[in-house]
């Protein structure tokens, strides 16, 4: 179907929609079963059983099947089948942990997904773009995804970048009233919108007439293949670990096949060990537990408030130094409403809160009737006219704002004054604008009134700009040529506003003699008629003033960036304690003026950036890097995208944010509140300090491992520890205590220690000392315990390997408890605070028993059941390595006082 060669009209026709009310639930219900889901097709990953065979691709375990195999041609079948048993386990357990980190990575997709517009049954709503079908009304605003190939039925000034489709560099200028003959290209197509093309300009609204792999992005081949995640830095480093730390284990174990060889150890069994010591001792499940963690780490940041959607960007959240906030709606509460007016040299208060239209006007304190005063009546309908938002009735007292809620606040004062907004549109309709642009800093309206047959151009805008445009003024219901002293009274009136911490805008009118076709700002925006001021309070978050306080004793410096006057910004800035003074402030004016290394010097100590655009933010971002700071950075608008990109975390607002934004960021905050990013820089820390810990257990247990058998060889003794023993303590102890510590609470001074620095490795010198220490308090441990049972049992290596295996496993349940914290005791943390190593520790206890006490087990492992002493006998050696990794805490704690 040549959809642009079809009247608006038409097309409704032929899709059975309401260009007013849309579809209705049903159609939609029906049309999704028709055509499906609004979604490019993804590559299709693995299947579990292909999963299942990449578990058995490694070196080590190719050569231990194999070995195992031997085993069974030459006798030793019981060994060799319990050996590929445990193999095979080790290989569901790695398909579970990648199948559950792939399944949180894709809901955590899933929730990021962008969101689109759509009119049905009469109501305006937000829906997952995935949603739409055919016959869908979808609004379209700057800053929005295009969510699917749609036929545009109305446009103001609309412009769509469609590079991504195209490769056009200039946006597109699209007109909903032209109709195309022939065959047209999609460049070309003028009046369609089409699926993943950014609206950088205007306004409009289409009608869906593809989803899916009918838009024509799902025609092109490369668009097919969804986005794959890529390894994060931490990943990769720990990937590259593990290989260091495999070579250096095959090169041990090398050693202890020799020696074994040397005394004269039959070469299968001493073959079957080493590998099996090599499969135990290398930590190729690191990766993936990375992955879960970070993924079950992102998920529970979705419930203070912060979908991540990127990996990489929670290891840098950890580090963070630095974050650069949006005032209004992310420090405040966003919830504006207009509470002083100035016009005609008077400067009027206003009562009532929020979005209720209840309230009175006064001057002084004589109650004023707004609807007799030709100056505040003015003020109050270009307020009220030149708005983008909505207000809708809920219930009898309570209304909901569609919209910014700025422009929401002008509404609510004309209501306040007696204005009925439904009259008003139908006496003054909007037939034209020029949006608002932030390098404009004001929006232009285009207006017919047919009680006069006149037109009229009304502006909103920052006080200075407007005012500029201003060669008239609007007093006591005449106009008259503005003076200095006028100019000079007006800015007297937005700098007291502005001290009080309002938000201060200006209107300003211009009679013309028709409405323009395509309206610029050079020629419409001057010569102007001042109106009036009008000064609204945004109050600061209660959540944002702790959040700031949390964030200093973190070492975490907030800067506040803002649109505002510089009085209202220090206002707001002091009330959250950011700032205590005004000499921690600066103007976008005067950043203009300092050159970058002057600017990198000033970010030191300025703590607010007012009046300040988008493209001031990315310069703050690059001083701030300059000085090494780890940058997290806020935006909501089109023009931000730069800056969020520069920054080491993006953050875009999921209330009031664009699709780019949103697309460009690497954190959307689902209240756009500062209190959110906080509470997400803390998760950030959680789970990279859990990923140490669980690090720190598994090489200190891997080691220890290593040890016990190369340190026995050495010295002589027979080899503590059978194939299978090794292989199934790998797998008792590995994963489950292991994926526990993950998921650690944070701990009571997370929020107090200073950022991570980026440039240290995960397994800095400390941790080195401390894995080595621990490393040989289990290695001696065991071969103790092995020592004594030989002694004790008349050289009994059966018996003394028992001692020895349920030694290692129960000191390494004991491990995963100390590992919870590398400072804070067990005792202080609590021994049952973290539900998930009590109940990894006790399945793992209870494989122990298994292998110990069912008769079926007893012969394959080479085990014996324990009476209660040999408990006791075991425990009081397993306790060594935990007591000696308390005193260690002890000893650092006091190193670190000291230091």
């Amino acid at each position: 179907m040549k959809w642009y060669q079809l009247e608006a009209t038409e097309v409704a026709k032929k899709l059975n929609t309401d260009l007013k009310k849309g579809l209705s639930k049903e159609l939609v219900q029906k049309r999704l079963e028709e055509y499906g889901y609004n979604e490019l097709v993804e590559k299709e990953g693995p299947t579990l059983w292909e999963m299942f065979i990449n578990q058995f691709k490694d070196f080590l375990v190719l050569i231990l099947i194999a070995a195992s195999i031997i085993s069974i041609f030459i006798g030793e079948v019981t060994d060799a089948i319990a050996i590929l048993i445990i193999i095979i386990l080790n290989a569901v357990l790695g398909v579970s942990q990648e199948r559950r980190a792939n399944l949180a990575l894709e809901a955590l997709k899933k929730m990021s997904a962008p969101k689109a517009k759509v009119i049905r049954d009469g109501q305006t709503l937000e829906i997952p773009s995935r949603e739409l079908v055919p016959g869908d009304l979808v609004i379209l605003e700057t800053g929005d995804y295009v969510p699917a190939d749609v036929r545009l039925f109305e446009s103001v000034n609309l412009k769509i970048d469609e590079a991504s489709l195209t490769g056009e560099s200039v946006p597109v200028e699209k007109t909903s009233d032209e109709i195309l003959d022939g065959e047209v290209s999609i460049s070309d197509r003028s009046n369609l919108g089409f699926m993943s093309t950014v609206v950088t300009y205007g306004r409009g609204k289409g009608i869906v007439i593809n989803t899916g792999m009918q838009t024509e992005i799902g025609q092109i081949a490369e668009m097919l293949e969804s986005y794959e995640e890529e390894e994060t830095p931490l990943q990769k480093k720990l990937a590259e670990f593990g290989k260091f730390l495999g070579y250096i284990a095959l090169v041990i174990v090398g050693i202890v096949f020799i020696l074994g060889l040397i005394r004269r150890v039959p070469a299968l069994y001493m073959f079957m060990t080493s590998i099996s010591l090599a499969v135990a001792a290398i930590p190729e499940g690191l990766p993936a537990i990375v992955t879960i963690v970070l993924a079950l780490g992102m998920k529970r940041m979705i419930h203070r408030h912060a979908i991540i959607k990127r990996l990489h960007a929670v290891e840098s959240l950890g580090s963070v130094t630095t974050i650069c906030s949006d005032k209004t709606g992310t420090l405040t509460k966003n919830e504006m409403t207009v509470v002083e007016l100035y016009t005609g040299h008077k400067t009027y208060t206003v009562t009532g809160k929020g979005y209720a239209p209840v309230g009175e006007f006064f001057f002084n304190e004589d109650k004023i009737n707004p609807k007799e005063d030709p100056n505040l009546s003015l003020l109050l309908k270009i307020g009220a006219l030149n708005n983008d938002a909505k207000m809708e009735k809920d219930h009898e007292y309570v209304w909901k704002l569609l919209g910014d809620p700025t422009e929401g606040s002008l509404l609510v004062v004309a209501m306040k004054g007696g204005l009925i907004l439904e009259q008003l549109h139908e006496c003054y309709p909007r037939i034209q604008e020029i949006p608002f642009d932030s390098e404009r800093k004001r929006m232009t309206t285009f207006h017919k009134n047919f009680e006069k047959n006149k037109f009229y151009a009304f502006v909103k805008g920052a006080p200075d700009v407007t005012l500029a445009l201003c060669t008239k003024i609007y007093k006591h219901g005449t106009i008259s040529p503005i003076t200095e002293d006028d100019k000079k009274d007006i800015m007297q009136a937005n700098s007291k506003m502005a001290k009080k911490s309002l938000r201060v805008l200006a209107f300003a009118f211009k009679e013309i003699d028709s409405i323009p076709e395509d309206p610029s700002p050079d020629k419409f925006e001057k010569d102007l008629v001042f109106v009036g001021l009008m000064g609204m309070i945004d109050p600061a978050r209660p959540e944002a003033i702790r959040a700031i306080k949390i964030c200093k004793s973190a070492g975490i410096r907030p800067v506040m960036i803002t649109g505002d006057y510089k009085d209202t910004a220090v206002a707001i800035a002091k009330e959250l304690g950011i700032i205590k003074n005004q000499s921690s402030a600066m103007t976008g004016s005067e950043l203009d003026k300092v050159s970058d290394e002057e600017l990198a010097k000033a970010v030191k100590h300025i703590s607010v950036f007012a009046r300040v655009s988008p493209q001031h933010k990315v310069k703050i971002v690059e001083a701030l890097k300059t000085n090494g700071e780890i940058v997290a950075m806020t935006g909501d608008g089109v023009n931000d995208a730069p800056a969020l990109k520069r920054a080491d975390i993006g953050v875009a607002m999921g209330i009031t944010g664009t699709d780019v934004a949103k697309e460009t960021a690497e954190m959307i905050l689902t209240d756009d509140n500062f209190a959110s990013i906080v509470a997400a820089v803390e998760e950030g820390r959680v789970i990279y300090s859990n990923i140490r810990k669980f690090i720190f257990f598994l090489l200190s247990c891997n080691v220890a491992e290593i040890l016990i058998i190369f340190f026995a060889m050495l010295i002589g003794w027979p080899i503590p520890l059978e194939p299978i023993q090794i292989l199934w303590l790998n797998l008792v102890t590995d994963a489950f205590p292991a994926l526990a510590l993950g998921m650690e609470p944070a701990e009571p001074n997370i929020m107090k220690e200073p950022p991570r620095d980026p440039k240290e490795s995960i397994i800095n010198k400390r941790m080195q000392w401390e894995i080595i220490v621990q490393s040989i308090a289990m290695a001696a441990a065991v071969l103790g315990v092995f020592k004594v049972a030989l002694n004790i049992y008349n050289n009994n290596i059966y018996i003394a390997r028992n001692f020895a295996f349920v030694t290692l496993i129960v000191s390494e349940l004991f491990r995963s408890y100390t590992a919870r914290s590398e400072e804070l005791s067990i005792f202080r943390l609590g021994i049952f605070s973290n539900k998930y190593v009590v109940g990894g520790t006790l399945f793992s206890f209870f494989l122990i028993l298994l292998v110990m006490y069912v008769p079926f087990f007893r012969p394959i492992f080479g085990t014996i059941r324990f009476n209660t002493n040999q408990w006791l006998f075991t425990l009081s050696f397993s306790l060594i390595p935990a007591v000696v990794a308390e005193i260690t805490k002890v000893f650092l704690r006091m190193m670190k006082h000291y230091s």
